[in-house]
């Protein structure tokens, strides 16, 4: 009983594909027709061209004159000398008259002191520049948690720290080109840990 059931829906389904069919039919038709395009037969007029051959190949070997060689560069202009150090000798010391009561060791010969004068024309603008970088540092490591960095982050917010230190001690010798430097490595770093 059930398959005749089954039947009878069939038999109402089939007319439906029947139709579908057709129409995919008629449709793939209309497609293909409509794709092909009326084209003109050409007739080649005579054989195909010949291809000449290629000419021999001669190699002509010309003399060429030697170049003049080219004139030297101009010598560069002799540094100015560099400014002489200013070797001061500390004060001699007042001798005392008194006799020694122990024989006494042998005096250490006294060392000059060497001072290099340090140049004026820049150091005002570069100790500027070190100050700027310092101050730029040290806002930024202001704006880091110390305690959320990594062990990595923490190394570099300590060595930050220490080039910043290391800068204000060469400002203080007059080093305005290690200080610099030093600032710089200080920035730096501290710009990286402030991201």
């Amino acid at each position: 009983m059930q398959n005749s059931k089954f039947k009878i829906q069939n038999w109402h389904a089939r007319p439906v594909l029947f139709a579908f069919c057709i129409l995919h039919f008629a449709l793939l038709v209309l497609l293909t027709g409509c794709g092909t395009k009326a084209r003109a037969e050409v007739i080649p007029e005579g054989p195909p061209l010949a291809v000449p051959n290629a000419p021999a190949h001669q190699i002509a070997v010309e003399q060429v004159a030697e170049a003049p060689e080219p004139e030297p560069p101009p010598a560069p202009e002799p540094a100015p000398p560099a400014p002489r150090p200013v070797v001061t000798n500390p004060p001699p010391r007042p001798r005392a008259e008194t006799p020694p009561a122990q024989p006494a060791a042998a005096p250490q010969p006294e060392t000059p002191t060497v001072r290099v004068a340090p140049a004026t024309t820049t150091s005002a603008a570069d100790e500027r520049k070190v100050r700027e970088l310092m101050g730029k540092a040290s806002t930024d490591l202001a704006r880091v948690d110390y305690k959320r960095l990594s062990s990595e982050g923490r190394a570099q917010y300590d060595q930050s720290k220490r080039y910043s230190e290391e800068a204000q001690q060469a400002i203080k010798e007059r080093n305005f080109v290690y200080a610099l430097t030093l600032a710089d490595k200080a920035a730096t770093l501290a710009a990286e840990l402030a991201r």
